[in-house]
């Protein structure tokens, strides 16, 4: 286990883990210059799929984060991904906000919004825009045996005053209508890391990923075979991290207590 100090690569989660809603955390920016000082990289590794990468660049520029479209990786990155490696060429019908939809479609994805013969399958993500004539849609095509994707399982997305359904929430009520259940992109799959870590140039060792969930975060990394920082900013628990057999490398208070231990 390569000790965090020595870690070059770190993968962050953002809500719940950097900032809270609109809130930068204490020690945040500490954290991100001293990661740049000592010659590391780090890359927002998200599961929301609401916003474009130009939108999350723009929100952290507002709350004071310099970022470029570079920086990041979202669900919705890996789920084009996804879908271009294996369905190239095929129709989806895409329950999301208007910002997802046109992110698939200027990747080259032929997709729609209404219900039509030729869907080849659907895919769904966090919809902060949700209508229920989609949800309609989404059961009329799921009668049929069309290929069923969502960006990610996360139950809720964090916000100032609580939380609010995520993705996985919108998958489980599917569920319950239908009897469908989709195949799930981003964390906790592996492939947004092994995406980063061959992208940037950096080993497994040099790779360490920092999250506030158990069940996506820390087992993204558990499943891809890098060290973890679970910090108890946001959604997760200490009895979390006691219940699970995907067990963290490191258990932190927050930002600050990581950027302290860098510091050395």
């Amino acid at each position: 286990m390569t000790p965090l100090k020595d870690k070059k690569l770190f993968l962050l989660d953002m809500d719940g883990t950097i900032y809270l809603d609109n809130d930068l955390f204490d020690g945040t920016l500490d954290f991100l210059s001293l990661v740049r000082r000592r010659g590391g990289r780090y890359i927002f590794v998200t599961n929301n799929s609401s916003k474009s990468t130009d939108a999350y660049v723009a929100k952290l520029e507002r709350i004071g984060i310099a970022a470029t479209e570079d920086d990041f990786l979202t669900s919705t990155d890996a789920t084009i991904l996804y879908i271009k490696n294996n369905f190239s060429g095929r129709r989806f019908y895409a329950m999301g906000t208007d910002s997802f939809v046109k992110q698939l479609a200027d990747a080259g994805i032929d997709v729609c919004t209404d219900v039509c013969d030729d869907v080849f399958g659907v895919v769904i993500s966090n919809d902060q825009e949700l209508t229920f004539k989609k949800l309609e849609d989404v059961c009329v095509l799921l009668k049929r045996d069309v290929e069923y994707i969502a960006t990610n399982p996360d139950w809720v997305c964090p916000t100032s005053f609580g939380y609010v359904p995520d993705c996985g929430s919108f998958a489980e009520m599917l569920r319950r209508a239908t009897g469908k259940t989709p195949t799930f992109i981003g964390k906790p799959m592996p492939e947004m890391l092994f995406l980063a870590m061959e992208k940037y140039g950096y080993t497994k060792d040099e790779t360490v990923i920092v999250g506030d969930r158990i069940y996506t975060d820390i087992a993204s990394g558990y499943n891809a075979g890098v060290d973890t920082v679970f910090v108890l900013s946001g959604e997760g628990t200490l009895a979390d991290a006691e219940a699970t057999d995907k067990k963290p490398t490191y258990i932190l208070s927050n930002i600050r207590e990581l950027y302290n231990i860098i510091k050395g």
